[in-house]
Parts: C-alpha cells; structure tokens; sequence
C-alpha cells in the first residue's frame, strides 16, 4: 500500500475505494457483525458465493457491518449498476440463492423479502450525495419502501452510524471513499490544537459514555495540564446487559474511532492512544487490529502523518470482563496491569490518568463523532437535538419490542417515538409497561412517562440516565420488583468491593429484594430499601455504587403498589415470581392435545389424549414450559 502523505493521495485512495463501493458490476453485501453470523450470515455467504460461481456472474460478495436492524438479520444488500440498493431481510441460504438466481430483473421477482431501497447514499462528511438511479426511475421496485421513509430508519440520524452496514470494514479506502480521514487531514494541516477544541465545544457534543460531560471541555483541561507526555483513551469495556452499540461499530466502521482519536489527540497533545475492549468481543478486536495495520501502513497512523510532524500511536488492550472497568480510574488502572478498581478523584485522569500522566478518556460513541464536526463545523452538528443535548446518539433497542436493534436519534426525541414508531411497539400487541435506559445502573421508566424526551437531564429528572444506550422495552407480563432484584443482582456481582457502601449496602438490598420475590417480605422492607439505597448512593467511591440502587429506587417510585401487593397479599401482578403463583389448566380451553404433557420437565401433568389436562400442585416446579407451548391458551397462571 502507498503511504498517503497528502490530500492529493487522499483523493487517490478514495477514488479506489469509490470503484469498490459503486463498481460497474454487481455487488452483493452480507451483514457479518456478530448478530448476523448469530444469525446464520455465513451460510448465507457461501450460498451467495457458490451460486455467484456456478452461475459464472460478474458480482461480488462482500462482508459488512451491522446496519442496526438486527430483528431483520441476515441482511443483504443487492446493489446492481444504475438500479436501487435493495435491502433484503430474514435471508436465508435458499433465498440467497434465489436472489443470485434473480440478478438482473433487479429484485423484481424477490420483493417479497426486501426491507427497502436506497435511491441515493449520502457521505455524512462532506455533504456529497451520490445518486444510485439512472434513468430517474425505479427500476420496477417502488412497491419497496425507500430507506428513509422505513419507520425503523425514519426518525434516524446517522451520523456515529453512517458507514455501518455500507462498507467492508476491512478495507481502508471504502472507508476514505466516504469522507475517511479528510478531517483528521484537515485538522493537521490547517488548524491548530486550540481550533480543534473550540470546534467540538461549539458543536455542543457531549460525552456519549454515560456522564454527558462537554468533550470540548474535557479536551481543554486535558490540554492546559503540565506534562509533556499524555494519552488518549478510548472506552469500549461495553458491560451493559442488552447493549451492544459500541462492538457493532468496531465491527462495522473501526476507522472512525481511529480518526476520532488521532483529532483527539492532535487536540491534546498526546503522542498515544490505547483502545480498552473487552476480550468477549472477538471480531471487533480483529477488526480493529486490521484497521490500525492499514493506517500505519497508509501513514494515517505512526510518524509525521500529514507531513504535519504529528507522531500517534495506537495500541489494544483486551480486558477481562469486569463491569467496573467501565469506570475511567477503574480502565486505567486495568491498563496499567493492576487490579480494575476505581480510585478517589480528584485528581481527575485530565490532570492525573494513565501512568500519573494526563490522559483524556471518551467512549467509542464519542470519538466515533468527532470527523464529522470537524469536517462540516460545529453549527452543522448542532443543527440536530435538543437544546443543551447536541447532536445524536445511539441506542441499543432491545426487550419486549416487535422491532430490535441499534438506533441512532436525535437527542429529544420521545421514547414513544422510540418504542412505537422505531420499535413498532410491544410483541404481541400487549400493552407496554416501563422500559428502562441507561443499563444495569440507570432507571425503569413508566408507561405514564412514555412522551419524555430522551435527554441527559430529563432521563435523570425521571430518576433514570442516559447511559451508554441500552434501552429495555418490558410489557405487562414484567414483574417490576423481579426488574430490580435482577439488576441489582448484576451489579452485586460486578462490585469491585473496594469500598463498603457498595460491597455490603448492594448485598443488603439484594437480601431484602430476593426475599420479597421469594414470598417473604415484612412490612417495612420498602422503606429500609429506600434507606439503604440513599446511603450507597452517597457514600459510594465510584459510579457504579452511586447508580446501583437507581432501579430499586425507580420501580419503588412508579410501582410501588407492586412491592406492596408482594409484601402485603403474597402476590406478584406480572405473574412471575415463583413463589407467589401458581398453574392451571382450564378444562374448558384444554383439548387435551398432550403438548403440556411432553413439555413438563417433572412430570407434572396428567390427562389422557383428548382430554382436558390437570396440573398436580406439589410436583409442578413452576418453570412455564406448559405455559409456552399451549396453542389453545388453556394454561392459566394465578
């Protein structure tokens, strides 16, 4: 590979990469982030790439990310010269044959599987619209709904997003083709440090990691800190149960954090950088490992990039796991070798971080944001949002919604539009009951709240927080006071122990919590809950004990007669907690078709065939299998 020394070579590479993004023959692209290979995406490659070769085609297959509607995975997209990129979901490898079989009726016969239809792509870097069409048509295909009029992309702003699921991840000029380090470019070779800064605080960016606190900002102390040697961090220790935001964009678009954090550190004046993911995420690791050796081959990454004098490093360290090493003094010194426990602050890692050197530490959401800003400007970006909350993140959708994956939004938007017009509203049309944002630690919202806007201050107003981006969509068979005890159970486990407000408090109220569920709650849990958790929210030395009891502390708050009916009547209205319920079948409804029957793990359901069944109380263990497999609605849960 040629080393890219300047905006010339820039554009040489780019119009390489154009030539595989928008080829004169046909390209076909498989979502191959984790959730498609989850999905059955490989043996859907290879059925595309068998037929593609037995047939003797001019196309090409080519893997990619995740496009965030993972619902519909596996996806692929069937781009053929001067027709609509159709996106095809729920593939299978017989319906990847068919559409291979299919090529050049431009998806006519096939429509029935097709998400929607790209018209025209736009780089979200530099404005640039690149038109797909020839002849001003459709090409037959205008039953599909266009890409920006599917209500799961409608409302979408894809900016952090805005080559996932479009480009091989592995190859660095597909990447430059979409705008791909012009910014670091331009930053290096025309602003200075103090620039850079002002431009991402103008554009009102916020951390995306949780805190919300102004990159420019935190970019400026870091900055101004005495020291000559400094790092820069970014955070991809995602440990949130359901998220999965930041691995799908290692996975999908690794070079955008690559750029972030050489701005970044440009900005700073660090000479360093170390990426902290977690070891249970294998392919963003490798990918991510590709995407630094082709910067440092191209030049993009190590000495004088630019020309500009700027020497930057990046290294990966792997951690292991721990939930706490999300906490920045936590990664730090998970990075350093030591054990992953937070530290007192202040000192704040800005003045004091890695090695006792300045250090600036973003989320991968962040760094993710920063080429944009700085390619297009600072009014560009805060075009989008809210008032106080610039810009878009995204977030992990998942729970009891019909439609789950990866969103990106314009902060302010409400979580009804969220659930029902991104999420297409509760699976089985059951009635939505309370969803909960900000992960393990942040709060469970209810159903009266659904017309909140997303936003840092008011998720917190609500008694719940931004986060990282998980959001979990529960419905009226969700036994909130179970919510709780689940959570709280997670991050009993994930304390570091280091101090005693968190290692002893969080196991007090999982005692309490566990014995309400388990049917032997006493007047007055609730209110020495709701003592235990103000204390643990005080004394706490990081934020994982400070935000622990906040899904305690919210369901006590919007479903407080839950814990009551738990305590009081020994009984749980979600119909989920074991202790407090019981099975039957209901004669009337039973057909007798045996189903429970051979589903029961313990025996526990006697009936002949074609005869209403009877469940036998003491040897029913409670487990639900009767519950799914009944067609005919006969079980009843009391």
């Amino acid at each position: 590979m040629e080393r890219i020394a300047n905006p010339g070579d820039l554009e040489t590479a780019g119009k390489r990469g154009r030539a595989s993004l928008y080829p004169s023959t046909t390209r076909i692209t498989v979502g191959m982030a984790t959730c498609g290979i989850a999905s059955g995406a490989e043996a859907v490659r290879q059925a595309l790439c068998e037929e593609v070769q037995n047939r003797n085609l001019d196309a090409h297959v080519i893997p990619t990310g995740c496009i965030g509607f993972c619902q519909q995975e596996p996806l692929v997209d069937v781009l053929e010269p001067g027709k609509p990129r159709v996106t095809y979901g729920a593939v299978t490898a017989e319906k990847a044959r068919q559409l291979v079989a299919g090529l050049g009726d431009g998806g006519g016969n096939h429509q029935q599987w097709a998400v929607c239809r790209t018209e025209e792509d736009e780089l979200v870097v530099t404005g640039e619209k690149i038109p797909l069409l020839s002849g001003g048509t459709s090409n037959g295909l205008g039953n599909i709904p266009l890409f920006r009029q599917h209500p799961f992309f409608r409302k979408q702003r894809r900016i952090i997003l805005r080559n996932c699921g479009l480009i091989d991840p592995d190859k660095i000029e597909e990447y430059i083709a979409r705008g791909g380090y012009l910014a670091v470019c331009k930053a290096l070779t025309t602003m200075t440090p103090e620039e850079v800064i002002r431009r991402v605080l103008d554009s009102g960016l916020r951390g995306r990691g949780g805190a919300g606190f102004p990159t420019g900002k935190k970019w400026g102390f870091c900055r101004r800190a005495q020291g000559e040697l400094k790092y820069v961090v970014c955070n991809a220790d995602e440990g949130d149960p359901g998220a999965y935001m930041d691995r799908s964009i290692l996975e999908g678009d690794p070079h955008s954090v690559l750029e972030g954090l050489t701005i970044g550190a440009y900005a700073i004046g660090a000479g360093e950088a170390y990426v902290y993911v977690r070891t249970e995420y294998p392919l963003a690791i490798k990918r991510l490992q590709t995407a630094i050796s082709q910067a440092e081959r191209r030049g993009l990454l190590g000495s004088n990039v630019f020309g500009s004098g700027f020497d930057f490093k990046v290294h990966i360290v792997e951690g292991a796991g721990a939930f706490v090493c999300g906490e920045e003094t936590g990664l730090l010194a998970s990075i350093e070798g030591k054990v992953g426990e937070p530290r007192p602050r202040p000192p704040f890692p800005a003045q004091s971080g890695l090695w006792d050197r300045p250090t600036n530490i973003n989320n991968v959401k962040t760094w993710a944001t920063i080429a944009p800003i700085i390619a297009r400007g600072p009014a560009w970006y805060a075009e989008t949002g809210s008032e106080g909350n610039r810009g878009t993140t995204v977030f992990s959708l998942v729970g009891k919604v019909k439609n789950n994956g990866l969103a990106e939004v314009p902060l302010g938007i409400t979580l009804r539009e969220m659930i029902f017009d991104i999420g297409g509203g509760i699976q089985a049309d059951k009635s939505f009951k309370a969803v909960q944002t900000g992960g393990p630690s942040g709060g469970c919202i209810p159903e009266s709240l659904v017309d909140l806007p997303v936003d840092y201050e008011r998720l917190a107003e609500a008694g719940s927080m931004m986060g990282s981006g998980g959001m979990i969509v529960m419905d009226e068979n969700t036994c909130m006071v179970d919510v709780a005890r689940f959570f709280l159970e997670f991050t009993t486990a994930e304390s570091c122990g280091k101090c005693t407000p968190c290692r002893e408090g969080t196991k007090r109220m999982l005692k309490i919590l566990t014995g309400i569920v388990e049917g032997r709650g006493r007047s007055g849990d609730i209110e020495q809950l709701e003592r235990l958790a103000r204390v643990i929210k005080d004394a706490s030395l990081c934020g994982l004990g400070a935000t622990a009891p906040n899904p305690v502390l919210t369901t006590i708050r919007h479903f407080r007669n839950e814990y009551e009916a738990h305590i009081r009547d020994r009984r749980c209205p979600g119909r989920v907690c074991r202790a407090l319920i019981s099975y039957r079948i209901d004669e009337q409804a039973c057909t007798g078709c045996r189903a429970c029957a051979k589903q029961c793990p313990s025996e526990a359901i006697l009936g002949e065939a074609k005869a209403p069944h009877r469940i036998l109380p003491d040897r029913c263990v409670k487990c639900g299998a009767c519950l799914e497999v009944c067609k005919f609605d006969a079980v009843r849960v009391e």
